[in-house]
């Protein structure tokens, strides 16, 4: 007789969006290729649908050594598809495999911009802010640890704060200034790559938090995040950083077109423009993330860098024409 399984918490946002024409999007999808190559992982896909298993329980359905089972299932946690955690066994303790995901989609060009567009790309570090106002709970972490102390807003003037890998708060503000290249015609779109989720004390999945990006002064959307993702370990968040906290989030991209401002190449906001931005009037272009005490849900924000999370960024502008 089988131990009753716990249920596994999962992210409320469960669909991946991924573009061939993003370099830290493509080694998740070489993982992604892999583990759907093989008609095994495929069954077990099926099987884990809404339903957990224990590597035992999946090896006897399909009728395959457990050692597959479980080289299977490393591969699908891979490509950040399947999450296992480990639950009390009858004898011990067992790994319980759930699907993580309902739906991947892979794009293969840029959204609206043919295969001839020109574009401009700033890579930012997200400890090289320019200006902030934040609450705690809040910090900076690089990869050895906290930077200066927890909980203070003090650590955010550190001078260490350039090597920060991950920052969060609770309610405020961070801004940073992109240089601004004006392109020689017409921009086409403007766009910001970050990963980035909720803020809970440890963690917590189920912690929504309503998150506002602007540029330029302009308010473009409002994007609510589920939760603060803890329960596995973000592929690039080093050993040093515990288990039991913060470990990944979201990769969202926030645009603006001459038509309006897009979340994940979704339209979401008509009543923004390129042309609202006013990008020519400052040698800058200033892009904030925010969290506002006016907000239905504050639940706070983590911001993850290069070393930290699931992909290998900062915060990416790019400017298409």
């Amino acid at each position: 007789m089988s131990k009753s399984k716990k249920p596994i918490q999962l992210s409320n946002d469960r669909n991946i969006h991924l573009r061939t024409t993003v370099p830290s999007h493509q080694e998740q999808l070489v993982h992604i290729g892999k583990a759907i190559s093989s008609p095994v992982r495929l069954q077990i896909l099926n099987l884990l649908d809404n339903t957990p298993m224990s590597i035992q329980e999946i090896a006897s359905t399909l009728d395959i050594p457990v050692s597959s089972t479980a080289m299977h299932i490393r591969c699908l946690e891979e490509a950040r598809i399947v999450v296992t955690e480990s639950q009390p066994g009858l004898r011990g303790s067992m790994r319980v495999c759930i699907n993580s995901v309902e739906s991947i989609r892979i794009d293969v060009s840029m959204p609206e911009a043919d295969r001839r567009s020109k574009s401009i790309t700033f890579d930012m570090p997200v400890g090289n802010y320019y200006d902030f106002e934040v609450a705690p709970t809040c910090g900076l972490a690089d990869k050895s640890g906290v930077i200066d102390t927890y909980d203070n807003p003090r650590a955010f003037y550190s001078p260490l704060r350039t090597n920060a890998q991950l920052l969060w708060f609770h309610k405020g503000f961070i801004e940073y200034r992109f240089p601004n290249f004006p392109p020689p015609v017409p921009l086409k779109e403007l766009t910001f790559s970050l990963e980035l989720c909720s803020e809970a004390p440890g963690f917590a999945e189920d912690w929504p938090s309503d998150i506002t990006f602007t540029v330029n002064g302009r308010d473009i959307l409002t994007y609510q995040s589920p939760g603060d993702f803890g329960a596995r370990r973000g592929s690039l968040t080093p050993e040093s950083w515990k288990s039991g906290s913060t470990q990944y989030g979201l990769l969202k991209t926030v645009s603006v077109r001459p038509n309006g401002g897009y979340l994940d190449g979704k339209l979401k906001n008509p009543d923004i423009t390129l042309e609202a931005l006013n990008l020519p009037s400052q040698p800058y272009i200033s892009f904030a993330v925010s969290v506002r005490e006016t907000a239905k849900f504050v639940g706070g924000v983590n911001l993850f860098g290069r070393e930290f999370g699931d992909y290998s960024q900062g915060i990416v502008m790019s400017m298409f024409y």
